[in-house]
């Protein structure tokens, strides 16, 4: 086998359509390596070869390559880590990196929560963040994870992950406070019984929003506080994709959530009959992706870009005068 590469899969119609071969970042044959999210402009990957994380602007070709923190080292072949990537506000050439893992090891007494912040504008790692799992985390024979197939979603100014295993519910990590917090599913929703799929969204009008499918039936819910201070779930609405979807009776198999592109308010599904598509959870619009029938984990690409040069995007997707807003699709099933 040859070097293999990431490759985008474009989303949008000529002539705003950006050729896939546009942008490819290759790796050598053997190389392990683990795509876990983009965010501002910026690809965030795991090189697990060199024990690296690699940042990637796919418009510039720049690479940062950056040694993972002695204090993460550790864990990196025992447990998931999952991280993400992002820019500060107003900041156009430096970047986070935010790196988290659950080190869930049927221990009581180390079970915990780590995360590890690095900042290109000091080139270093900042010091451990920990906190203990929830008291409730059962220990069973399915550890507490967080969920590789998932990236991040920035939601004001906490990045927020889905857990699973022992515990089904939402890390959130406060870019601020640099704090870690476990915010439970909404009760009831979720079951250990049949097969569901779920992600962090961003709730309609902003805030934390948490989507679940069963069976084609799609339930947004939004997190809100009281005027106490106490936070609770709310159905915000339902979906019936069976009818938003042209499938007939008999076409019904299994719904999969692929990604979630948080500054278009997109999520991308996958179904063995219909193959790749999305839906804008405002409007409903649903749309094919035109791209072989195969499951894979797709990490939404969002940027905006002029006729023939693309531009990194803004923090909240705000388009200069003359651009269009678009999005790429980066396909990691080669991984």
């Amino acid at each position: 086998m040859g070097p293999r590469s990431l490759y985008f899969v474009p989303t949008l119609e000529d002539p705003n359509r950006v050729p896939p071969e546009r942008f490819a970042l290759q790796f050598e044959d053997g190389d392990q390596f683990m795509p876990l999210g983009s965010r501002h402009g910026l690809v965030f990957v795991i090189h697990l070869t060199w024990s690296r994380v690699l940042v990637w602007d796919p418009v510039t070709a720049d690479q940062h390559l950056i040694a993972l923190p002695p204090g993460l080292m550790g864990h990196l072949n025992r447990i998931m880590v999952h991280g993400a990537v992002l820019r500060a506000a107003g900041e156009a050439q430096h970047f986070q990196v935010v790196l988290m893992v659950a080190d869930d090891d049927y221990d009581m007494q180390d079970r915990q929560m780590l995360a590890c912040v690095y900042s290109s504008k000091t080139g270093v790692w900042g010091d451990i963040i920990s906190a203990p799992l929830p008291p409730k985390v059962p220990i069973g024979s399915w550890p507490l994870m967080v969920s590789p197939s998932k990236e991040a979603v920035l939601v004001d100014n906490s990045l927020h992950w889905m857990l699973f295993g022992s515990l089904v519910g939402i890390l959130e990590f406060d870019l601020l406070k640099q704090s870690i917090a476990v915010i439970p599913t909404p009760v009831g929703v979720v079951s250990s019984h049949g097969r569901h799929e779920l992600t962090v969204v961003r709730a309609k009008g902003g805030g934390l929003g948490f989507l679940i499918v069963i069976d084609f039936c799609a339930q947004s819910w939004r997190r809100k506080t009281d005027c106490h201070g106490v936070a609770s779930w709310e159905l915000e609405r339902t979906i019936e994709l069976d009818k938003l979807l042209p499938l007939n009776p008999e076409m019904r198999a299994h719904l999969y959530i692929v990604g979630f592109a948080e500054e278009n308010n997109v999520v991308f599904m996958w179904t063995s009959v219909i193959g790749l598509f999305l839906i804008h959870l405002e409007s409903l619009q649903f749309k094919k992706i035109p791209h072989p029938s195969m499951l894979a984990r797709y990490l939404p690409f969002e940027s905006v870009f002029i006729a023939e040069t693309c531009v990194g995007g803004g923090h909240d997707g705000a388009v200069a005068g003359g651009q269009d807003r678009g999005e790429l699709l980066l396909n990691t099933s080669i991984c």
